[in-house]
């Protein structure tokens, strides 16, 4: 049977690529509904196109719409199924970083690797175990959300929803270097920081102020401080706002933080250090107020036994289709991953195509890894057929 799959892959890479051309070319920021409405339709279709699949669209109320396709055995018996994730929203806004474009053997374009790569493996494997026959056998859900970019929040508890009962998770974010598969992925959360104080002239009513700025300055200092990395925990401030101009004492100034863990009792942790720097930033300059706004958005991917396993089953299908095969060391990024770990799916992450820059206007992917990453897929899911 594996070798009926690399035959009904052989002379498939040019298919895939034009696919993958078709979706980078559709701006599906997150905050572009249409533009992901539209990338969604053209995924559904793809899907739709596969003997055997069901294929659900799932109403969005703010983002563009979400999409589940299931084959025949996962919707007559769901529980034990294989879950595949993936995330149909980009982070570039459109007129940003646009466009699709080889370079030699890769690709490159906005989402090639985040992972717009990774839908067109999964789809491929699919199409593969469709055209050998297997696929009505295996109990797989296919679930591609559309704010993953923003931490799923429908995302997350869709997930959640649609796939649980399943027996793993398999996620197809931007495959790493040597092809290393994700077991762990550091927390994450976020907070918006509001100082208030009293507006007065510069110059001529100084005393008469109170400098939110300054407070939020020494928000600032303690915040920074808390970053631990012994315990992998990071607090990063990357935005500031405030005041009117230099001439006026400010009243007001805004930062957003962002701070990651591995535990998430540190991550707790972090938010009610957070309260306390603002207490402390409010007494060392009277007559200020300062107010956190925050929230864990994404539990850390916590490595099992089970995941682990999960890990090791796979790679044996992706060396056996000429990938590497290694675990990868902690992350640092969140994915929805995290989602299906929470409700006690085994995970694994990273398997969409080999590449660099996600996140980047250098965002590229190696054309060479799109077949066997559908290979090693395809494999692993047949080898799911009588479980």
């Amino acid at each position: 049977m594996i070798e009926a799959i690399q035959q009904a892959l052989s002379g498939r890479t040019e298919t895939m690529l034009a696919l993958l051309e078709r979706l980078v070319n559709l701006n599906s920021f997150t905050d572009n509904p249409r533009g992901g409405d539209a990338v969604g339709e053209v995924i559904a279709n793809e899907l739709s196109t596969i003997p055997g699949l069901c294929v659900r669209r799932i109403a969005s109320a703010r983002y563009a719409a979400h999409w589940v396709a299931e084959s025949e055995a996962a919707k007559a018996s769901p529980a034990g199924h294989v879950a595949l994730v993936g995330h149909l929203d980009t982070v570039f806004p459109p007129g940003t970083f646009e466009g699709f474009r080889l370079d030699g053997e890769l690709a490159r374009g906005p989402g090639v690797l985040d992972m717009k790569g990774g839908i067109v493996v999964a789809i491929e494997a699919l199409r593969a175990l469709a055209t050998i026959g297997a696929l009505p056998e295996i109990p797989v859900r296919f679930a591609i959300v559309s704010d993953e970019e923003v931490g799923s929040p429908e995302g997350r508890p869709l997930l959640q929803r649609e796939l649980a009962g399943a027996a793993c998770a398999l996620v197809f974010e931007a495959g790493r270097e040597g092809d290393r598969i994700i077991t762990a992925r550091r927390g994450g959360g976020k907070a918006v920081v509001r100082a208030t104080g009293k507006a007065a002239h510069a110059g001529n009513a100084y005393q008469h102020g109170a400098n939110a700025i300054w407070a939020l300055a020494r928000f600032i200092d303690w915040a920074q401080r808390l970053t631990d990395h012994t315990r992998g925990v990071t607090v990063n401030v990357g935005m500031v706002s405030g005041g009117h101009g230099r001439n006026t004492v400010p009243d007001a100034a805004e930062a957003g933080v962002d701070f990651r863990f591995v535990r998430r009792a540190d991550g707790e942790a972090i938010l009610a250090a957070l309260a306390a720097a603002a207490h402390e930033a409010e007494v060392e300059v009277p007559g200020t107020a300062v107010r956190v706004d925050g929230e864990l958005s994404r539990s850390p991917l916590v490595r099992t036994e089970a995941s682990a396993a999960l890990c090791r089953e796979y790679a044996a299908c992706a060396r056996a289709a000429g990938l590497g095969d290694a675990e990868a060391p902690l992350i640092g990024g969140g994915s929805d991953a995290s989602s299906t770990a929470d409700i006690g799916i085994p995970s694994i992450d990273g398997l969409g195509p080999r590449g660099s820059g996600f996140h980047t206007k250098d965002e590229l992917i190696e054309v060479k890894t799109l077949a066997p990453k559908a290979e090693a897929l395809a494999a692993f899911l047949l080898g799911r057929r009588a479980r």
